[in-house]
């Protein structure tokens, strides 16, 4: 699985159930860095993502320190409305390296300084920020991920449906 969605320190269920039948649809691994703002449990989280949860390959970190060093051979995308580098610009061809997409916490984001560390790993999608503080974390979520699997040209996924047995009469 080339595609990560890591999400910081997540707070809202929805969204993180949200996310998780995402990653069931799309190969996608989730990791989730603690603590948790809720419990795996939550029948929110359970509801949100449907029955799907038990189809995530999921990995949970300790802390921020635990997950970098986990993942210290992939390549790091921080997903920030302050970033200065537009998503769609970047490039996740590279089939053969890890991809993580990185989420911050739904009320503060991503710490300060990791964001300042790897300032030139930071991604935006443009939006009117005069009206919004901010996307939805699980939208956000399914823009990346399906961004980079547009350009990975869908790979391992069901690119075409036949309705054999479903034609109309």
């Amino acid at each position: 699985m080339p595609n990560h969605i890591v999400l910081y320190e997540p707070l809202i269920p929805a969204n993180t159930g949200n996310i998780s039948r995402t990653c069931a649809g799309t190969n996608t691994h989730l990791h989730l860095i603690k603590p948790l703002g809720f419990s795996t449990e939550d029948k929110q989280l359970k509801r949100a993502g449907l029955d799907y949860w038990n189809e995530v390959e999921i990995t949970y970190h300790e802390n921020l320190e635990a997950f970098i060093e986990y993942a210290k051979n992939g390549k790091f995308y921080l997903i920030s409305k302050f970033a200065n580098k537009v998503y769609s610009d970047e490039d996740f061809t590279d089939t053969t390296q890890d991809h993580f997409f990185i989420f911050g916490k739904e009320t503060t984001g991503l710490p300060e300084a990791f964001m300042k560390e790897y300032e030139e790993d930071c991604l935006r999608i443009p939006m009117n920020d005069q009206h919004v503080r901010s996307l939805n974390l699980s939208n956000t979520a399914n823009i990346l991920i399906y961004e980079a699997l547009r350009q990975q040209k869908f790979l391992n996924l069901e690119l075409t449906h036949t309705y054999e047995n479903d034609k109309l009469k």
